[in-house]
């Protein structure tokens, strides 16, 4: 969900041609010699995004969100943005890799709803079914733990309510007809709600920018690395209006580390289809 700044677009383009180059013939050993920061043999973002010079990544365990994040399967190197009915995303200038995940056949899995379907699979594949839970724009909480015992979402007007009528199913595609339901009726506005702010500083793997709105944005951390001063940087994901895979966006405000984004650089956090405030940082509880 996205507003269209027509000058960042452009600002974005122009920085993208000019200094993130994508060019296979530029590259020694699969890894770019223009900034040394991705390995096209690298199939997932911990193994194709290497680190700028000076910053590390540190560890994560094993069993957290951060981790998952950063061994998300890619798609092979220099893979187009599909959208949910196959067609291409019309700027393929604004990433640099694409996330291997499904991203269904309706238009549904947008911003928000892509960080939400990461979350949940984090927790749905960590077995933690009772943390997975999103609340509506009208306030009610799906719980995914009654949808597994075959409760289903009834409306009746304004209200929305739970009502017995499928058998328990525990099954994996069970679980994405419910976070079918959950992108039907929630979005950024509810999101945002649900997220609790965080200062730049403090930033995780994890964390999301978000503008709750009709439209409003939402992008994802997926990587970090830090350097000895405790300066992090950071990659970004996300997805769009329609529908579309999800995908790690390159840095149109500074070509020397794209895709890594410094996110205290501007005034503003640019990134290459949206830009947020520097206050709109936020965590799942």
């Amino acid at each position: 969900m996205r507003i269209l700044f027509s000058s960042v677009l452009f600002l974005s383009t122009i920085v993208f041609i000019a200094g993130c180059d994508l060019d296979p013939s530029k590259t020694i050993n699969g890894v770019y010699s223009v900034n040394q920061v991705i390995d096209t043999s690298g199939a997932t973002i911990a193994t194709r995004f290497i680190p700028p010079d000076g910053y590390e990544r540190k560890s994560a365990d094993s069993s957290s969100f951060g981790f998952y994040l950063r061994n998300l399967p890619l798609k092979k190197h220099g893979s187009a943005v599909h959208l949910y009915n196959g067609s291409l995303k019309g700027n393929q200038s604004a990433h640099v890799a694409v996330i291997n995940m499904s991203v269904g056949n309706r238009d549904l899995q947008q911003c928000a709803d892509a960080v939400m379907r990461l979350r949940a699979e984090y927790l749905f594949h960590n077995k933690m079914y009772s943390a997975i839970h999103f609340r509506f724009v009208s306030g009610f909480n799906c719980e995914y733990s009654k949808w597994r015992e075959g409760n289903r979402v009834g409306l009746n007007g304004n209200s929305v309510f739970w009502q017995k009528s499928a058998s328990a199913d525990k099954s994996y595609a069970s679980f994405l007809k419910y976070m079918e339901t959950v992108f039907n009726y929630a979005s950024t506005l509810s999101l945002e709600k649900e997220l609790r702010p965080i200062e730049l500083k403090d930033v995780e793997i994890g964390d999301v920018l978000i503008r709750g709105g009709s439209p409003g944005h939402a992008v994802i951390v997926v990587d970090m690395v830090e350097n000895t001063d405790g300066e992090k940087l950071v990659l970004l994901a996300q997805s769009y209006m329609p529908a579309q895979d999800i995908q790690v966006l390159m840095n149109p405000m500074n070509s020397k580390i794209s895709p890594w984004y410094n996110l205290d650089e501007q005034l503003k956090i640019y990134t290459a289809e949206y830009t947020f405030e520097k206050f709109q940082l936020k965590r799942f509880n």
